[in-house]
């Protein structure tokens, strides 16, 4: 996996884009605080995959890891999901105005 050098609405889309990494912030959102063989454990990959994949949520900042002993613990930081929420509630908008337009045609085209 490539680390990107971009900005950091660049770096939640990346790392958003891969299922098995939007599986573990859902998994972190329910069960804070997982070790990283847990999170392993419950998506079947080995721990040098894991944490390739926890590496990319980490450099976007969607998740933090703290180590206590031999353990890492990795809990679910979803303040840069914010940023990406803002650009795509433009396009909400967008489709709910062309929606809109849509409706208006439709009952005008029936009214004739």
């Amino acid at each position: 996996m490539a680390k990107l050098k971009t900005s950091g609405i660049d770096r939640t889309f990346w790392a958003l884009a891969d299922p098995t990494r939007r599986g573990v912030l859902q998994r972190l959102m329910v069960e804070p605080g997982l070790s990283v063989s847990d999170l392993a454990g419950r998506f079947s990959l080995k721990l040098p995959g894991m944490t390739k994949h926890l590496d990319v949520l980490s450099d976007a900042g969607l998740i933090t890891r703290t180590k206590t002993g031999r353990t890492v613990a990795v809990n679910l930081s979803a303040a840069p999901m914010r940023e990406a929420m803002t650009w795509l509630n433009q396009y909400e908008r967008f489709w709910a105005v062309s929606l809109d337009r849509l409706v208006a045609l439709v009952e005008e085209d029936g009214e004739q």
